[in-house]
């Protein structure tokens, strides 16, 4: 009986002590949920939550616990350097251009830093994580990123120096010249990898048993655990290959990249991604789209838009190569409007090639036809109200047409030394007499499977063909030569692969460029009579026509 008493009553001991550990963990939970909570809505505002996320446990690497914030990768551009953070996705919009700031420290001391600016832009990316835009550092010096504590920027140098404790220290640095940076997983199973240095030539199919894929987890030129798979076709900067099963069943665990046979692996970013459709089965698929890259084109934006959606256009799909002219509040205003616009951050400079195939395996699953035209491109229907007019009637299109080639025609300056502010459909009369290249209009499932296109015209797979649309049916305004303050920015960069920057002495006869402009932005004096051998108003009067509103006495995208 005594013997039952003692275990009996350490058997209560035991189990009170069980009971007291579990109350002071779900206490300590408590406290922890309360604080956190706390701190997101004290004062209304989220200022205590963002000062968590930049404390010293999340960057000075002494916590056990996994770092809040974290540099993934760092890619050096000729004009700036693009940093990939991972972060937790409960802390999205609390990652801004208020509290983040690129700073600039010496290299040799690596002390306080020396100079401290602005972030060019926060966005996030496909694969969930962040990317954060800062200026090339000055020479001799490193740049990282610093995050906003209480109200100043608290920063913790390389070398832990003690008057700073926290700071975002850069991670795998590597350059834009030979990189793989993106991925996506077909819905056929395999990994479509776009790289960059490869330097093949435009149009062109390349023997793809000279190339192999390579998957890992992190670095792979120092992990000793890789699959490597056959290329299936590579053309320009897009690769289709075998994708491991393995890879398959668990994809966001591995990156991928690119090896020429005898050579190292590419450097790489890209974490292949799932295609887009896989999430929209059972969507009724739009029977317009269009895709566009732009650049710094905010302003023009919303014409563009409403003009075409008026015309047939349901869907846009905005590529955004860098902007920082406040592309997005325009698109979020286009959608409260009941447009149906799409932001996708493309960072990948003189990369439109790519980027078009990007945006047809996006399209596919969604759109029944997608125009690739640019913003300064107005499709004009001299005899159709609408583009389904044009593209549903069987007299003009049948089910093995896979693209429509639309003829375009070059407008200039039309007199003009300012921006139209009624628009550039309204503002623009005058143009050449000839066509330029046409622009593509293409069903995505008949796309080659290598994705190559050149100037906006893609490879179709055997079984379908192209045909080419008469200018009484359909043709592309394209207002190429606009006033010249506008017209300038096109010196800088352009975002095609194979078409010359404006102001690089090369293939200066080149079709792409400006006849007799040279390669200096200086503007000619007669710069607003060029390019003008038509008046061509039948554009205007048509958008004036369906768009006037004399309530405001003005068009839409006025106001």
């Amino acid at each position: 009986m005594k013997e039952r008493k003692k275990r009996s009553s350490r058997s209560f001991l035991l189990s009170w002590k069980s009971w007291f550990f579990y109350i002071i963990i779900l206490l300590l939970v408590a406290a922890l949920t309360f604080s956190t909570l706390r701190l997101f809505f004290k004062d209304g505002s989220n200022s205590k939550l963002v000062e968590s996320l930049f404390s010293p446990a999340v960057f000075s690497g002494e916590s056990s616990v996994s770092p809040a914030i974290f540099i993934q990768e760092t890619i050096i551009f000729p004009e700036q350097i693009i940093f990939f953070l991972k972060y937790p996705q409960s802390t999205t919009s609390l990652i801004t251009r208020d509290n983040v700031n690129c700073i600039y420290m010496s290299s040799n001391t690596l002390s306080e830093p020396e100079l401290k600016l602005p972030v060019i832009s926060v966005d996030g990316d496909d694969s969930g994580g962040l990317m954060i835009r800062c200026p090339l550092p000055p020479r001799g010096m490193i740049v990282s990123l610093a995050g906003k504590s209480n109200g100043k920027y608290r920063v913790l140098s390389i070398s832990q120096h003690k008057n700073y404790d926290s700071v975002i220290v850069s991670g795998v640095m590597m350059t834009w010249d030979s990189l793989a940076y993106d991925a996506l997983i077909d819905s056929d199973n395999t990994t479509i990898v776009f790289v960059k240095g490869l330097n093949l030539r435009g149009g062109k199919i390349y023997d793809p048993s000279k190339f192999k894929c390579v998957y890992g987890h992190q670095d792979l030129d120092k992990s000793k655990f890789l699959l490597r798979s056959d290329v299936f076709s590579i053309g320009q900067e897009i690769v289709r290959c075998e994708t491991p099963l393995s890879v398959l069943r668990n994809s966001s665990r591995y990156k991928v990249s690119v090896r020429v046979v005898g050579r190292r692996t590419m450097d790489t970013i890209a974490r292949p991604l799932l295609r887009f459709e896989h999430d929209l089965s059972g969507r009724k698929l739009s029977e317009m789209c269009v895709c566009t890259m732009l650049r710094n084109q905010a302003k023009f934006l919303k014409e563009w838009v409403m003009y075409h959606g008026r015309i047939g256009v349901e869907k846009w799909i905005i590529y955004d190569n860098n902007s920082d002219d406040d592309l997005e509040s325009v698109i979020e205003s286009l959608v409260e409007g009941n447009y149906n616009v799409t932001r996708h951050v493309w960072p990948w400079i003189k990369s439109q090639e790519a980027g078009f195939a990007h945006c047809a395996l996006r399209a596919r699953g969604m759109c029944r036809w997608v125009g690739f035209i640019d913003v300064d491109e107005f499709i004009h229907l001299p005899s159709s109200p609408t583009l389904i007019d044009v593209i549903g009637n069987d007299t003009y299109v049948n089910d093995t047409v896979g693209e429509i080639r639309v003829p375009c025609r070059s407008f200039g300056p039309s007199g003009l030394n300012q921006s139209p502010v009624e628009g550039i459909t309204i503002g623009y009369t005058c143009r050449v007499h000839g066509f330029e290249r046409h622009k593509s209009i293409i069903r995505p499932e008949a796309l080659n499977s290598t994705l190559i296109n050149v100037v906006h015209h893609f490879h179709l797979r055997q079984g379908f063909e192209s045909i080419s649309l008469n200018s009484w049916l359909m043709v592309i305004n394209h207002y190429k030569y606009q006033v010249w303050e506008v017209f300038k920015e096109k010196f800088q960069r352009r975002v095609a692969t194979y078409v010359a920057d404006w102001q690089h002495d090369k293939n200066v006869g080149s079709k792409d460029r400006a006849p007799g402009l040279g390669t200096t932005a200086i503007e000619p004096l007669d710069w607003s009579q060029r390019f003008c051998d038509i008046e061509d108003k039948s554009l205007r009067d048509k958008v004036l026509e369906i768009f006037y509103d004399p309530k405001i006495d003005g068009l839409p995208w006025q106001q």
